[in-house]
Order: C-alpha cells, then sequence, then structure tokens
C-alpha cells in the first residue's frame, strides 16, 4: 500500500512582502492621527490589531492532499472541516497537468465555480502551476495543486493500474 500525503501553505516571499508593504501605510496613518490627537490610544491599538490581524489570517490557510486506496482526499482549511473524499470509482478522468491559476481560476486559493470560469470547476491551491486534474462522473471539476508532482503521478499511476475501473 502507498500513500501520498503533502501540506502547503501561503509563505511565498511575494505575499509577505505585499502584506508587510500594505500593512506599513494604514499603520503610518493612525499613528500620524494618534500623534494629532485625532485619535484615541484606544482606537489606534484596535485598529492597528485588526489591520495586522487581518494580513496574517492568510497563514492560517493550508491545503492538504493525501492520495491512498480509497481516493483523493482534500481539505483547504479553515474553509473545510473535515476532509472532502473522491473515491476512485466516482472519478471519470484524472491526471495531473500544468495551469494558470490567474486566468484559468482568478487566483490561488479555493477559485473557480460560480465567481469565474464556471466551465473549469474548482481549483484547491496554494502556489505554483501544476496540479491533480479530476473530473468525476457527476461532471465536477476540481483541480488540486501540488508541489510534488512526480510523486503525484507516481501515486496517481500506482492506484489506477491496480484499481479495477477505468480510471
Amino acid at each position: 500500500m502507498r500513500i501520498f500525503k503533502e501540506e502547503q501553505r501561503f509563505t511565498q516571499l511575494w505575499i509577505i512582502v505585499v502584506l508587510v508593504t500594505s500593512t506599513i501605510v494604514p499603520l503610518v496613518l493612525f499613528g500620524k492621527a494618534y500623534a494629532n490627537n485625532e485619535m484615541s490610544l484606544q482606537s489606534l491599538i484596535i485598529a492597528s490589531s485588526l489591520i495586522i490581524l487581518s494580513c496574517l489570517f492568510i497563514f492560517v490557510f493550508k491545503l492538504s492532499t493525501k492520495i491512498d486506496e480509497t481516493g483523493i482526499h482534500y481539505k483547504f482549511s479553515p474553509i473545510h472541516l473535515n476532509f472532502k473524499l473522491i473515491k476512485w470509482d466516482d472519478m471519470e478522468e484524472i491526471y495531473t497537468r500544468k495551469y494558470d491559476a490567474i486566468s484559468e481560476y482568478g487566483g490561488w486559493g479555493c477559485k473557480g465555480g460560480i465567481f469565474w470560469k464556471k466551465s473549469n470547476g474548482i481549483a484547491y491551491n496554494i502556489s505554483g502551476d501544476e496540479g491533480i486534474q479530476i473530473q468525476t462522473k457527476e461532471g465536477k471539476k476540481i483541480l488540486i495543486g501540488t508541489q510534488q508532482i512526480h510523486k503525484v503521478n507516481q501515486s496517481i499511476n500506482y492506484y489506477t493500474k491496480n484499481n479495477k475501473t477505468n480510471v
């Protein structure tokens, strides 16, 4: 039995730079407002805390993927509280591919569906341009991003060859 597991988080340098830069401007403005007695200390603390917490919130997100004999399990925390499972028998098609997160799904995260090109389905991704493309027998399209495409391909090949379905 072969089990593949992967966890991804938003830790890209460009995200950190954008967050730090976008946090500095309001904090400086709040500091000036406090210095000019236009804002109370309590308001300064609350506003600054809200800005800092909202910027740090992105680091709470985590994409977990597991491939085993049952199928493909995925969870995009904190959106999904539990793992979602796509059983091998429920898959019409499965393969890995390169994709363009911005043009196909509108960016990274939990993207697609009714808010973007519905025909592409839903994508769960953190970074990069490689993923597991799944189409279920019900017609749902799901893309799960991965940073370990070769290991994913090995696992998919192992289970689809040893599975009696025509996935």
